[in-house]
């Protein structure tokens, strides 16, 4: 007898199932519903385990430390917590054309050349065309192959032939299963095909490279169900205008996942930063309205970056604040603390902020410079932008909070020939000696922190 086929909806933003079409999701979201047929057999029974595995107990448990292999290239190797774990599976996305391919690509050839044969599956496009990235780039291997596939069963079986030491699948969404009925990139197919590909990682302790799809809003293309089967979620961002391109890591489960790695495009391929601030504070103005340096501590080390204000007459009803780089909530709590306890009004202004160098600094570090870099702008103080640097939180109540590493952030900026360094009185005290060629101006309020700005 022929096996029954029944119909169901999946979202394909959640991986929802529902048994008839729904215009809204459980998950909020409208219009996700896509129907996929599935077969009416009965479930496969469960697999028999193996005899030897059984409960043991944690503390009889190995936990060691993690063999990691070398990437070859240093910023990724920080991003991901010191190198690739063998067996983990990695998901990185980001826009088209941002540098994903071409990151791995590099990552793919050294790792081929330290450790033997590296797979390099690719759904999007031809073995030609890999080819000639990898020519433009020097992305060459004796060890590395490539495989134009999208079968998920002639995946599998070229990686038991070929026992890759490192495997990357470009991109997850186009690969397929031959028992689902659904069309590539459904939630059904990437989440068994994933699944698949995972266990064969765990199983044969292969690291293994997943390459995704971005939406409009930047965010993860497929079901949120593909981070969770995951070690490491990676993204890499930035404008393709710009000089910078940043990897920044949502999860790992092996490191850090405040870490970035920071990468020019060029010709030749990505080239890495290994002295970012210098690298930020190259275009510094000696003085300028609006524009103050402050600190950011990012993953394991300290980020001179210099924060941009522009405060101008409203031209229409109500004010437009706008930012790059900061939280628009967060400076919008900087405005109104501005405003109640300086007296400053700004009602009639519009504001925009800017992060120069498409950075996106995580914590509250930055709270004080964007407040002053505001206050600069609206009257009109000439900072000297080479020799000061600001770190503070503000709290609702204008004083201002002490922040962790603080006193990393002050070597960065000594050693980046600062002579002025503006920071919470609270952390003033626990800072350890004395730096040579560095004065510590200590304040407690945001109203101390203006004095202090007039003054020099």
């Amino acid at each position: 007898m022929s096996k029954k086929q029944k119909t169901i909806f999946v979202c394909q933003e959640c991986g929802y199932e529902s048994p008839k079409w729904a215009g809204q999701c459980i998950c909020g979201q409208w219009n996700t519903f896509a129907e996929e047929k599935v077969s009416g057999s009965e479930p496969n029974k469960l697999a028999v385990y193996d005899s030897r595995t059984k409960p043991m107990p944690i503390h009889e448990i190995k936990s060691g430390i993690h063999s990691r292999l070398d990437t070859g290239i240093n910023e990724l190797n920080r991003v991901l917590g010191g190198g690739l774990v063998k067996g983990s599976v990695t998901l990185i996305s980001g826009e088209p054309g941002i540098g994903k391919s071409t990151l791995i690509l590099q990552a793919a050839a050294a790792i081929a050349e330290k450790n033997g044969k590296v797979l390099y599956v690719t759904g999007e496009e031809s073995e030609e065309q890999i080819k000639i990235r990898a020519d433009r780039i020097h992305a060459i291997s004796d060890e590395l192959f490539l495989l134009s596939e999208t079968n998920i069963d002639r995946i599998l079986h070229f990686v038991r032939e070929i026992e890759p030491a490192f495997l990357i699948i470009d991109s997850i969404q186009t690969l397929f299963s031959e028992n689902l009925t659904s069309a590539p990139g459904t939630v059904s197919q990437v989440r068994d095909c994933a699944n698949e590909m995972v266990r064969e990682a765990k199983t044969k302790n292969i690291p293994v490279f997943f390459i995704a799809h971005v939406t409009k809003s930047g965010e993860l293309a497929g079901p949120r169900i593909l981070e969770h089967m995951v070690d490491t979620v990676l993204n890499f961002g930035g404008e393709r205008s710009q000089e910078f391109r940043i990897l920044r890591s949502h999860k790992n489960r092996y490191g850090t996942t405040s870490e970035i790695g920071v990468f020019e495009m060029k010709e030749n391929g990505l080239v890495e930063f290994d002295n970012l601030s210098k690298s930020f504070m190259d275009g510094l103005e000696k003085e300028a309205e609006g524009a103050i340096v402050t600190c950011s501590y990012e993953g394991t080390r300290p980020l001179l970056l210099e924060v941009q204000a522009l405060a101008v007459p409203a031209n229409i009803g109500f004010a437009r604040r706008a930012s790059i780089g900061i939280d628009n909530g967060r400076l919008n709590m900087i405005i109104a603390v501005l405003e109640k306890k300086t007296g400053l009004s700004l009602i009639n202004n519009d504001i925009y902020v800017n992060i120069v160098g498409g950075i996106k600094p995580e914590g509250t570090s930055t709270d004080l410079a964007v407040a002053l870099a505001i206050y600069s702008s609206c009257k009109g103080i000439k900072v000297a932008s080479d020799r000061v640097a600001v770190i503070g939180e503000i709290g609702l109540t204008g004083e201002l909070r002490p922040i962790p590493n603080a006193e990393k952030m002050l070597k960065e900026a000594s050693k980046m020939g600062f002579e002025r360094v503006m920071m919470p009185e609270k952390n003033s005290k626990k800072i350890s000696g004395k730096l040579q060629n560095t004065k510590i101006i200590a304040v407690d309020t945001i109203n101390e922190a203006i004095k202090a700005l007039e003054r020099m």
